[in-house]
């Protein structure tokens, strides 16, 4: 089969097409013939070397596409089921073996490429809403890089639950992407010279003074903003570091500055358990089924083309999911 090996830490340029034999499935696992792969800032934190892999590797972890065969002990599942999932490595790829208890069903009416994109920013998205900080009616929070894929579910899902949401984003598009997905308020942080004193100051105004929360999947360069606008005894979610990892800090500074909390949640603790899991993807697909949930796919590329997705994705030129088409 085809897929995508990242043959050394590095760049974009890492990346090449490559052929390797086709992956059979052991006592507990099925294989599926994928039609789409989600691509993910973590599947660029692997490849660059922050987060350590064995090279060369097969990147990506999500994805959906068709069973076409099945291990021993498998009853869940049949060849021919449709099947999207979250946590299994090497999803660039044109066949890709998953653990069946961990594969999700995909509903009928849930076309597989939106399937393949919403495993890992959706279960994100819903997991940061509903878990991290349990947004209520009344609440105002901010969501940086608005018009992101974790950005625009995360948005729809926070308005859902009655919040009143500001986010942040860098362009004219990715406002107006901003606004339809439900934020109130859209402050453009790129026209700002000063992120650290004015945008804390903007939200404040806006918000009437600090917040409960704040969701960070920016982290480097927005979360000295990020802290200056809470309110004491808000909460920091640092949940990606698409600007470049956090450096170390004082933790005096959450003291002075009223008590802050600050998580760095990972997936994985929130969807350990198959009942979680299930129970995160069953929301997402009724919203998705019942139309309260859009997910936009702003970019597809080829999986031959995987290089340039990490480019696009890196450069902060996509809105939305960024998926590798296989079929």
């Amino acid at each position: 089969m085809h897929a995508i090996q990242a043959l050394q830490a590095g760049g974009p340029d890492v990346l090449e097409l490559v052929e390797v034999p086709d992956p059979t499935p052991g006592p507990g696992e099925v294989v599926v013939n994928a039609v789409a792969a989600g691509v993910n800032f973590i599947d660029t934190y692997r490849r660059g070397g922050m987060y350590p892999m064995p090279f060369p590797h097969i990147p990506g972890s999500e994805g959906a596409g068709t069973v076409t065969a099945v291990g021993e002990g498998v009853t869940s599942l049949a060849v021919g089921d449709t099947v999207a999932w979250a946590d299994s490595p090497g999803s660039y790829a044109e066949f890709v073996r998953t653990t069946a208890a961990r594969a999700l069903k995909v509903p009928a009416g849930v076309d597989l490429d939106v399937a393949a994109a919403i495993p890992l920013q959706g279960l994100t998205a819903h997991y940061l809403a509903t878990s991290t900080y349990p947004v209520q009616a009344g609440d105002t929070i901010l969501v940086h890089a608005g018009a992101g894929g974790v950005g625009l579910l995360l948005t729809q899902l926070a308005t859902a639950r009655g919040a009143r949401v500001i986010t942040t984003v860098s362009s004219d598009e990715k406002e107006q992407l901003s606004r339809a997905a439900g934020a109130a308020e859209v402050i453009r942080y790129d026209l700002l010279k000063d992120l650290p004193v004015e945008l804390p100051a903007l939200v404040r105004e806006v918000a009437g003074g600090g917040l409960p929360v704040v969701y960070d999947g920016v982290g480097r360069s927005t979360f000295d903003a990020s802290l200056a606008c809470l309110r004491p005894r808000g909460l920091m979610v640092l949940f990606g570091a698409s600007s470049g990892a956090v450096p170390p800090f004082d933790l005096q500074r959450l003291n002075a500055s009223g008590s802050l909390y600050v998580t760095r949640p990972s997936l994985g603790h929130y969807i350990a358990t198959t009942e979680e899991l299930q129970s995160r993807a069953d929301g997402l697909f009724t919203a998705i089924l019942d139309h309260s949930l859009d997910v936009r796919i702003g970019n597809r590329f080829p999986l031959a083309e995987a290089r340039a997705a990490h480019e696009a994705l890196e450069g902060r030129a996509t809105t939305g999911k960024v998926i590798l088409q296989v079929r």
